[in-house]
This record gives structure tokens, sequence and C-alpha cells, in this order.
């Protein structure tokens, strides 16, 4: 005898090896029947889960049984069976016998029972062998959802052998971005995509390349990052109408003006100027001069919770990148307070500034207290001029400042001596402080001819891209960055003084959030500095602007700042502040980073594939090219020191993953464990890339043609 059952969703038959064999009904419901399954597997069932016990028929067998049973299934009309069964519960060998007739056969049994298993939109299981109709209108609603379906698997398969073709379909052509960067995975334009693209290495972006949707890799990497961190586009969503300007300018024009001439250092391509510096000689102090810091000051008429300031904390930065970048603020307020010169020379426009102002002696060393200690002030600047490094840095060194012949060659030649006088004195003082944490000292000036250069100008046009190394280090370069240290140290240091809340940049210890952003005050262990709060980029950086607000009115009221600054202590907004700005400037600089290896794998394209060229080791097979900042994979020099040279050569180029074949041709120079000319430590590159100024991150988005 053989028994009919279900296990696991499908319909089976084996046979009995022992216990009642009488009748589907009979035998105890808990009775354990031992079975034998057509494979020669055996085990247990028990009696009550047969659905029908039969014996097969002389003219079959026990093995084909079961697939007899299945092809005649396939021919039961289903909707003509819905219509026999009528309404209520039944056994299906009831509806056997109305469907087959009262002969019906236990093959015929077993095949309605399969096929009414098979069909749940037309039948619901009730029990074991027992089913029941669908009501009608649900029927008729899963039918059409069944027709859907089909509809939409032969649309699928067309879109998959057009889009396999090279082809778009016009249906999809609207869905491009999304499909992208985030598809509803449901979609059948998703499924057919998806489909489309197996096989290949760049999936569905590799898809679009062929098929002549995207436009290029490039296009691809900007739209990934447009579309996570610039959904709705990178215009701005507000108009600043003439009256708006006029009440700025009411406002500016109440400020005081500054007894001064104030000059800008920056690299030809900024726009976003936002520090400048004026040296002033004290009259009755010898060779005593007042050193004036300016930033520019647009937290005068930007206000906590107005429409720039939402989307200044929107965006919370400017974002760099290779041939272009994306303000934080736009273009009419960046216009009004950029420390912008007259161009023709002939006035020196006020421009409003936060201004830090601090007496050094003749030595070039702060008088840190007294008469003469640091005050900041809020001010409108004379802009006497733009210097750029463009022009200027090749010519400005230690001795051209000290040689009064070159005083018609070198635009504000004292003041700069001045400067660089006491840049060498504050570097001396952070370097003390950077031994006394464990840290070893940093050299002043350019660094080893024989290191990797660390910083570049990307200059990109119509697609092509020149990359010009760039050693940090010069005079103007330290110049800018020594000060600009100092002023945020200080100013960091002045906030805590008077209690007023801020945001600050801290480095301590080791570990990956060794450097954060943080509202309490504490050392930058890395720069050899007590506090450090960023305040002198807020035309580009939102914690800039934040703490600006707290400057301007510890400046203006004192003692009394903390009662009527934007930010009380203990704010929470605050804090959020700085855990938003954290992670998003980290993905900004991600993005800037991702876009200058696409820029410099382009560059080894314009110069011809396969390219041969010199790398140096870092470590664990990570080298970096010697003439441009990328960084390939090539693991025949892990077990060299750092610095070792290379010869490689480049065989082909994957600008979807940013990934190149790289092929080891020999080594040139074992280097040593030491890794002299290797690329900086993390201490260097964070003091050169993150603390200097503007014109770090600015000189990557090089681009005449936008700027």
């Amino acid at each position: 005898m053989h028994l009919l059952y279900e296990e696991g969703g499908d319909i089976k038959i084996a046979t009995l090896m022992s216990g009642s064999g009488t009748g589907a009904g009979s035998g105890s419901e808990s009775e354990a029947l031992a079975i034998e399954s057509i494979g020669g597997k055996r085990g247990k069932l028990k009696a009550k889960d047969v659905w029908l016990r039969f014996e097969c028929p002389a003219s079959s067998s026990i093995q084909t049984f079961l697939p007899e049973a299945q092809s005649m299934a396939e021919g039961i009309d289903l909707d003509f069976v819905w219509e026999c069964a009528g309404d209520g519960e039944f056994q299906f060998t009831d509806l056997a016998k109305e469907y087959f007739g009262e002969s019906a056969s236990d093959l015929e049994k077993t095949a309605l029972a399969i096929a009414l298993h098979g069909a749940p939109i037309y039948f619901r299981r009730k029990g074991r062998g027992q089913f029941m109709r669908a009501p009608e209108e649900q029927l008729k609603a899963a039918l059409l959802a069944v027709e859907r379906k089909k509809q939409e698997l032969i649309k699928q398969a067309s879109w998959e052998a057009d889009l396999r073709a090279g082809q778009l379909p016009q249906e999809i052509a609207p869905l491009v971005n999304a499909l992208l960067f985030s598809p509803d995975k449901n979609s059948t334009a998703y499924k057919a995509v998806l489909a489309a693209s197996q096989g290949l290495k760049g999936g569905i972006a590799e898809l679009f390349l062929k098929c002549g949707v995207l436009s290029s890799a490039l296009a691809f990497h900007e739209g990934k990052f447009l579309k996570e961190h610039f959904p709705k586009g990178t215009g701005f969503n507000v108009t600043l109408g003439a009256e708006e300007e006029t009440n700025w300018q009411t406002a500016l024009n109440q400020l005081p003006v500054a007894d001064v001439k104030a000059f800008s250092i920056d690299d030809a391509t900024t726009t976003e100027i936002d520090d400048a510096f004026s040296v002033t000689p004290i009259a009755h102090l010898p060779e005593h001069y007042r050193i004036g810091v300016h930033i520019a000051a647009p937290g005068v008429a930007i206000a906590r919770g107005g429409d720039l300031d939402q989307i200044a904390r929107q965006r919370l930065s400017t974002v760099y990148f290779p041939g272009g970048k994306i303000t934080m603020l736009p273009d009419q307020v960046i216009d009004v307070f950029s420390l912008h010169a007259d161009a023709t020379g002939q006035s020196s426009p006020l421009r409003p500034a936060v201004s830090l102002y601090v007496t050094i002696n003749s030595e070039g060393v702060p008088i840190l207290d007294g008469d003469h200690a640091p005050v900041t002030k809020v001010e409108r600047v004379p802009m006497a001029a733009n210097l750029r490094l463009d022009n200027l840095e090749d010519l400005v060194t230690e001795v051209s400042l000290l040689d009064e012949a070159n005083a018609a060659d070198l635009p504000y030649q004292k003041e700069l001596a001045v400067l660089w006088r006491s840049a060498k004195q504050l570097h001396a003082r952070r370097q003390e402080q950077r031994i006394a944490s464990g840290l070893r000292a940093e050299v002043l000036g350019l660094p080893d001819p024989q290191a990797l250069a660390k910083d570049f100008n990307f200059k990109v046009q119509d697609g092509v891209v020149d990359i010009k190394p760039r050693q940090r280090g010069s005079v103007l370069d330290s110049i800018v960055a020594e000060w600009m240290i100092y002023c945020n140290s200080t100013w960091g240091n002045q906030l805590a003084g008077h209690s007023v809340p801020g945001i600050y940049r801290t480095q301590k210890g080791w570990g990956p959030q060794r450097t954060r952003m943080q509202t309490m005050p504490g050392p930058h262990e890395g720069l050899g500095v007590e506090n450090y709060s960023w305040c002198t980029s807020p035309l580009r950086r939102y914690v800039d602007l934040v703490n600006q607000w707290q400057l301007i009115a510890m400046a203006q009221h004192g003692v009394t700042a903390k009662l009527v600054a934007p930010f009380k202590p203990k704010d929470a907004d605050l804090m959020a502040i700085a855990a938003d700005f954290d992670g998003t400037y980290a993905a900004y600089a991600d993005h800037q980073n991702q876009m200058e290896r696409y820029w410099c794998f382009q560059y080894l394209k314009q110069l011809g594939l396969p390219w041969r060229g010199v790398v140096r080791h870092l470590k664990e097979g990570q080298a970096r090219v010697e003439e441009i900042p990328l960084r390939l994979a090539v693991p025949e020099l892990s077990a060299q020191a750092r610095g070792a040279r290379a010869e490689v050569e480049v065989l082909d180029i994957d600008f979807l993953a940013l990934e190149a074949s790289v092929r080891y041709v020999g080594l040139l120079d074992a280097g040593d464990s030491a890794g002299e000319g290797a690329e900086s430590s993390t201490d260097d590159l964070e003091f050169h890339a993150e603390e200097s100024s503007d014109q770090v991150q600015q000189a990557s988005s090089a681009n005449p043609s936008t700027d």
C-alpha cells in the first residue's frame, strides 16, 4: 500500500512498511506509520497526516506514479474546478468525483490534489486534504495580479535584451539616476538592469556606460556624491534682495574702521579669502610691532536660525575637488564678506573682519600680558592688497626679505620679514610642547628635496588635467600656517577663559578618534597648543562661523558674553553641530581624495598606457607614484623597507572602481627602515592638510574655467 501526504509544502508518496492499512481513516489518528520514500529513505508518518491510501495500478509503478499525476495535474482546468467546488470546505477526493466522475482513479485523485495544492489563488488549504475555494472577488484580483506579473516578466525580458545589446529602453531613460544611486529593488526596471549587468565588473554603472547614457566614470562618481549629500542640487534656495544687502551694509557701516593696511596671502584661484594680515610699528617701542590677523566676518550679518544659517548648517563646509567646488555660502554673501582688495589698487575697500591684534617684541615673541596682551576686535579693515602665491612664493626667501634692494620686487617686504621672524618663534614654541607630549619636533621650512611632494595643484579644463607638485614649507606658507595656528589657539583660549561655549579641534593620545571636534576645551598635541578652535575660515567651514558668532559676543560684551552669545553653555545644538561636522567634513574629504585619484588615473591615461614610472613603498605593499599623489597596490614591495623605490608599469585602469592593473618591473633602491623619502607622518599630514590655511584644499580645485 502507498500513502499520499504533504511535507514541506510538497505533495509526496511513500510506501507503507508497517501499520494499519485499511483505508484513509483507519487506525488511530496518532498512530505512527513506518514508511519508505520513493528514494528508499525510511521514516515515520502519523496516520492523521495521510491524505490518501492507495494501491499502485498494475499498469504503472510507484516510481512513475507521481510524475504521471503531476503531468495530469497540469491539464486540469482550474477555472472549471473552481466552478465545480461550490461554497464551503470540501475533501479533494469528493471534488475528484465531481470533476472526473464517480469512478475517479487514485491517479486522478492524486492529480487533483496536486492541482489544488499548487493553486493557492484558487483554493485555500483548510486541513489535510481539505480545501475551500477563494471568494470570487479575491480570485479576480489575484488573476489580474498574476497577469500583471506575467506582463512585467515579458517586459523585463525585453528590456534586458535591449540593455545587453547596448540600447536603453525609452521607459528606463528617466530612471537612470535613481537606478544608479537609490533604486527601488522591487521595480521591473531595476530587475531588468540588474540582470543585464550580470557579469560586468562595474555592474549597473558599466552597463549604462555601454549604453551611452552615462557620459563617463567621472559622472558616476560625481553623481553618487551629489545624490548622497546634495539630493536637491547644488544651487541655493534663497534669494538675497537689495533690501537685505542694504540692511547688511547699514550694520557694517556701524563697525569702527581699523587704522591698518591689510593684505592677504592666497593661491591665485582662491575666491573665498578668509584671512589677511597687517603689521604696524609701535612708535614708543623700537622693533616692536602690532600684528593684526583679520578674519572675514560673515557672522556680523548672518544670524543663527536665519535662511543663510540653515543653508550653511546643512552644507557644513565648502566642498573642494579638482576642477571645481561647491561653496557653503552663496556667491552674493562671499562677494560681500571675502577680503578682496581693489583689483586696480586705487583704493582700499573696507571689509568686515574679526581681528586678533598681537604685539611682538624685537625677537618676534608675542607679549601675552599687560597693556599689550592679545585683543580681539570686530571692525572694518581696509584691504590694500591680495598677494598671490603664484607670483611671489619662489621670490620670498629668508635672504630676499633681508635685502632692501628687493623692495621693488617684493611688495610688503618689511611686513613679511616681521611676520617671518615671528612665525619662527611661534613654530619653536609649538615644538617645545610637541616634544613635551612625546612627539618629535617638526622642521620649519622646505622639506627634504628627496621626500615625496605632499601637495599638488590640479588644473582641469575640457577634460584634460595638469598636475603640478607644490612643496609645502616656503616662507609664505609658514607665515600663514603659523599665524593661523596661533590665531585659532589664542581664540580657543579666550573662549575658554570667558566661559563662552565653542567648538574645539582636539588631538590627544592615539587611536582612530584621537583627532575630533568637541565642545569642551582641550589640547591639540600634534600642533603643540593648549586649546584649538577653528575660527579662521568662516566663509567655508560652518564650525568657524559658529565660533565667530561666539567670538563677536566675547569681543563686544566681555565678561557677560556667555549670557548673550548665540550658543549658551551646554547647548545641545552645539554638540550636534560638532558631531555632524566631523562626519560631513570627512565625507567631503573622501570625495576630494577620490576625485584626485580619478584625475591622477586620467593623467596617466593622457601620458599613454602602458605607463612606466617610479613608485616609493609606503607600507604593506602600498606604494605612491613619485610625480603625482597616486597610491598603487604593488604586492611585490611588501617585504621592502619604507621608501624603497621601484619601477612599475600601469597596464590598464578601471575608472569605475578607481583601480589599476600594475606590473612590477624591478627594484631601483631598497630604501631604509626609517622610511626616508616616504610620505609624511600623520602629524605632518594633519599640520599641512588640516591646519594651515585655505590654500591647501583650494589648490586641488584650481580651475581657470570656473573661477
